[in-house]
């Protein structure tokens, strides 16, 4: 990793620090993509970053499902299980 992705990632890591898990990841996803667009990484920095960025957009993409099922479960009016929480973990 370069000195210039190091420098932004402790960034990102001081102003992630109290956001929700969900905007924590997109926000380092956010910056992967950044730093990879100026093209400056050699390749084995610019692959491992993208692995990052896979794992958090799956990462991003799971809790989003969790919450469109919580939405939906809240909406579903015949459900009698909809007037119990969804347990957010799982």
């Amino acid at each position: 990793m370069s000195l210039t992705s190091l420098k932004l990632h402790a960034q990102m890591a001081k102003t992630t620090d109290e956001l929700p898990k969900f905007e924590k990841a997109l926000a380092e996803l956010e910056a992967l993509v950044a730093q990879l667009e100026t093209g400056e990484q050699s390749l084995d920095a610019s692959l491992t970053e993208f692995k990052r960025g896979v794992e958090l957009s799956r990462q991003c993409q799971e809790i989003l499902e969790r919450a469109r099922q919580s939405v939906e479960q809240l909406l579903d009016q015949d459900d009698e299980s909809s007037a119990t929480p969804l347990d957010p973990d799982g």
